[in-house]
């Protein structure tokens, strides 16, 4: 059998660096925004500019008439993939350090491979649970040290990393949805339409929970940047890096994107980066590594 041709990595390779960056940088634009707009404003604002973003190009490209087709599972997928795990994220990176939120997030391909099993009967390996297993003991390792251990800020930093648990748990979530409900839709139609699904489920809390004093300029930068820059482009990168250089090695992603993170985070936070926060983050990847066969993956396609 054979796979599929792609890219070789110099075609390849910036764009994917970029898309970690923008990525990272997420956590750090919702920080600079939740202070002064909230987590709810703040999303409702980052996937209604999302949206407005990412229409005309699908437009331009002709996927209209697949949005349309497929509107109710898309708007669905919106509110699963991206309002509530969005707010979940906004709301706890008030409490804990960017940098932890980041590496919680990497647990997300460990929730979509507990989805898949529950949902979809994909059948999970010995060295699969493994995975699981690890993963999710690097999370346990990661509170167990708090606050100290891992850049806890509030008294609400518990609930803050159960926040991060939750939406990640939502992302494996709507990664089974869309493998049921959305195969063969145009991915652009779904990233746009997914936008406007959230930013209609969260119209009326981004109004109800508007902040009473006007946010200033940084504030209204870190929205336009998060919607712009880490939702409208990172998407467009995403869905180009799966053609050039293919699906595991876009996954990958997933794992260079908390760098950044903890990056933005101690250069322009201030937030100090432990051994423990490093230890955990590596169990966690490692984890989750095994728990989605892209070691086995990954392995085939550098052989290839």
């Amino acid at each position: 059998m054979t796979t599929p041709a792609h890219a070789p990595a110099s075609h390849w390779i910036a764009e994917f660096i970029l898309l970690a960056a923008l990525w990272g940088a997420s956590f750090l634009f919702m920080r600079l925004g939740a202070s002064e707009f909230g987590p709810l404003p703040l999303v409702g604002l980052r996937v209604a500019l999302a949206a407005a973003f990412l229409w005309p190009i699908m437009v331009r490209q002709g996927h209209g008439a697949a949005l349309r087709r497929h509107w109710r599972p898309i708007l669905f997928a919106g509110v699963i993939n991206s309002a509530i795990p969005f707010a979940l994220f906004a709301w706890a990176v008030l409490h804990i350090a960017t940098g932890v939120t980041s590496i919680l997030n990497a647990t997300v391909p460990l929730f979509g491979a507990l989805v898949a099993w529950m949902w979809l009967g994909d059948r999970i390996s010995a060295l699969r649970w493994t995975g699981l297993a690890l993963g999710f003991a690097g999370v346990a390792l990661l509170a167990w040290r708090a606050p100290a251990g891992t850049g806890f800020k509030t008294g609400q930093a518990h609930w803050a990393l159960a926040a991060c648990l939750l939406a990640s748990a939502f992302y494996g979530l709507s990664a089974s949805f869309a493998r049921r409900y959305l195969a063969g839709i145009p991915p652009l139609a779904t990233a746009t339409g997914s936008q406007l699904g959230a930013a209609l489920a969260l119209a009326l809390p981004t109004v109800w929970f508007w902040p009473s004093q006007q946010p200033g300029l940084r504030a209204w930068g870190a929205i336009a940047a998060i919607a712009v820059m880490c939702t409208g482009i990172a998407y467009i990168l995403y869905f180009r890096l799966i053609e050039s250089a293919g699906p595991s090695r876009a996954l990958a992603v997933t794992f260079i994107a908390p760098v950044f993170a903890v990056l933005y985070g101690t250069l322009f936070l201030g937030e100090q980066v432990t051994p423990w926060m490093v230890g955990c983050a590596l169990v966690i990847v490692c984890g989750t590594l095994l728990s989605t066969g892209l070691v086995r993956t990954l392995g085939r396609a550098k052989a290839a």
